[in-house]
């Protein structure tokens, strides 16, 4: 895919971290329960495990969303197999597990969904981590497949993942507009900005379409502010309100 196409191959509507608030982030229940509400892209969290498997979490570190402590980087596949992902949300979702990515591409593939997949580096493994999940997501979609958009904050990801996949879509991650956007978007090749919501207007829309850029906004929850981007022409919503915002 080129910077500048005109085919856009997404969704204008995509779940975040699985099904926004209503399940365990980052899990298989909480992809299963954004598809069961109509949402065909999911947007996730991808990072290396201490032996460099590719897991979906989104912190340097498992307090947050599992049973267990400590850093993810000092962990192997088989220690996060043993961790309950799930009871922190609800006993319903006890004993979910932290899934591999490859699990998780496996199931998109199946029910075909799209995936949007935030690379999540461990501090020093930048490019390692953008390196791998590029790999990966080469190997797990087949051609003829609408390969995942890879995004990052970490312009040093979006290199790695460029050296190791040069044909897959790239997405510079911003909180806020910097003033070179446009040509921090153009050195890593992407063909995307996604940024915080309330950092986009109209115009900032306007000018990255008019350098072949497409534009995602997150975390859009409030009915008005979907209506109100999408008059502006933005190309796709990241939303936490799987059960409010109607998926596309």
């Amino acid at each position: 895919m080129e910077t500048g196409s005109a085919h856009w191959p997404y969704r204008a509507r995509i779940a975040h971290r699985g099904a926004g608030l209503l399940a365990p982030e980052n899990t298989l229940a909480a992809l299963r329960l954004g598809a069961s509400l109509g949402y065909r892209m999911f947007e996730f969290d991808a990072r290396l495990a201490g032996d460099g498997t590719v897991v979906l979490l989104h912190d340097d570190t498992l307090e947050r969303t599992t049973d267990g402590r400590g850093r993810v980087a000092a962990c192997s596949l088989g220690d996060l197999a043993r961790l309950d992902a799930g009871s922190w949300h609800g006993a319903a979702y006890a004993g979910e597990g932290v899934p591999t990515f490859a699990r998780v591409a496996r199931w998109l593939l199946a029910n075909g969904l799209q995936a949007n997949v935030e690379i999540k580096p461990c501090p020093g493994r930048e490019r390692e981590t953008g390196a791998a999940v590029a790999l990966e997501a080469r190997c797990l979609w087949p051609r003829g497949q609408t390969a995942p958009l890879l995004s990052s904050f970490s312009a040093q990801a979006l290199e790695g993942a460029r050296a190791a996949a040069p044909e897959l879509p790239r997405a510079l991650l911003v909180e806020s507009l910097p003033p070179d956007w446009r040509q921090r978007c153009a050195s890593l090749g992407c063909v995307a900005l996604v940024a915080w919501h309330e950092a986009l207007d109209e115009a900032a829309i306007g000018r990255a379409h008019a350098t072949g850029l497409r534009v995602l906004a997150y975390t859009v929850d409030a009915p008005a502010r979907v209506r109100e981007l999408d008059s502006w022409g933005i190309d796709g919503l990241i939303t936490d309100a799987v059960d409010r915002i109607a998926p596309d």
